[in-house]
């Protein structure tokens, strides 16, 4: 028995990196596959249906069930047919995960107008299609009165949440992500629908590509070592967080290697108030020294002081 036996799921990005290592486990712990690729390079150019077909090649070959589709998440009806084919299929679908994403990377002063709509179009856009006709599906399944226990991940980033220099385009988009899943768990609950994001640390295509990361990612030369940039760590909680019996719901998980940290949503901090009256700007200049952090936080070094423990 599998933790996944009976869910019907759709993976987007699923022909390489994050998204086959999803794609894979996914199968192994008996869900019913959607592999979603466009098969385009890390810029989101070109086509190829070859990535999609040879991991659901790779599942059936290990006796699960498996369906390629090379459909744009970007394209609106693109997105509506992927919805469909799962559907008509297997019958149902249980679990969208949201994975599919390129990379433009440029110092601000240096981005193209292009760089910028290009990025913010697959990994918002193509987070907003496919989960606006999947949860269009749900609504109607309980509106027929049948029971719907569904999941949402989405994939965002530690470059939305804590920023990172010279992805001002990637990091807006993955920030829009976080937020997004956030208030699809508050309007989908009543459907019977969980959303949660992750932010996965991997060695992919794209974070190969990530300033400050090259050296990072690489394989430890000793194969006995654990290898905690290995994609298939990631995968597990993406799998948990599919599950029928998962509890989370507007979460957003730090996950890398042997790691899972949830992350503490927005919250007020410091606060100063004018005793009912509009502040001036010289009362604010006098007073402004309460909103100081008590602590220093925030910024891509934080992980690792975080995970020291």
């Amino acid at each position: 028995m599998g933790t996944l036996d009976g869910r019907v799921a759709i993976i987007t990005g699923a022909g390489r990196g994050l998204g086959r290592e999803h794609a894979l486990l996914f199968a192994a712990e008996g869900a019913k596959v959607v592999v979603n690729d466009l098969g385009g390079d890390i810029h989101g150019e070109g086509e190829d249906r070859a990535p999609a077909q040879q991991v659901v090649d790779e599942i059936k070959a290990m006796g699960g069930e498996a369906v390629a589709n090379t459909d744009s998440v970007t394209d609106w009806d693109g997105s509506k047919a992927l919805i469909d084919l799962a559907i008509e299929t297997f019958g149902d679908l249980h679990v969208l995960v949201n994975n599919a994403g390129i990379l433009r990377d440029r110092m601000l002063v240096n981005m193209s107008e292009e760089d910028w709509d290009s990025v913010i179009e697959v990994h918002l856009r193509g987070h907003f299609c496919p989960t606006r006709h999947a949860a269009e599906y749900w609504r109607g399944q309980v509106k027929a009165e049948k029971t719907v226990n569904a999941a949402l991940v989405h994939t965002s980033s530690t470059s939305g949440v804590l920023g990172n220099a010279g992805q001002t385009n990637y990091g807006a988009a993955k920030a829009g992500i976080a937020t997004f899943s956030a208030i699809c768990a508050m309007e989908l609950g009543r459907y019977g629908v969980r959303s949660n994001a992750i932010t996965p640390m991997a060695r992919t295509r794209l974070t190969e590509q990530t300033p400050g990361m090259e050296d990072m990612v690489k394989a430890p030369e000793d194969a006995s070592k654990f290898d905690m940039w290995d994609p298939a760590n990631v995968s597990p909680m993406v799998a948990y967080l599919s599950t029928a019996d998962c509890p989370f719901t507007g979460d957003t998980f730090f996950v890398e290697g042997d790691r899972v940290v949830r992350y503490q949503p927005y919250s007020m901090a410091e606060r100063i108030v004018n005793k009912g009256e509009r502040w001036s700007v010289e009362q604010l200049a006098k007073a402004a020294s309460g909103l100081q952090p008590k602590t220093r936080r925030g910024g891509p070094d934080e992980i690792a002081i975080a995970l020291k423990d």
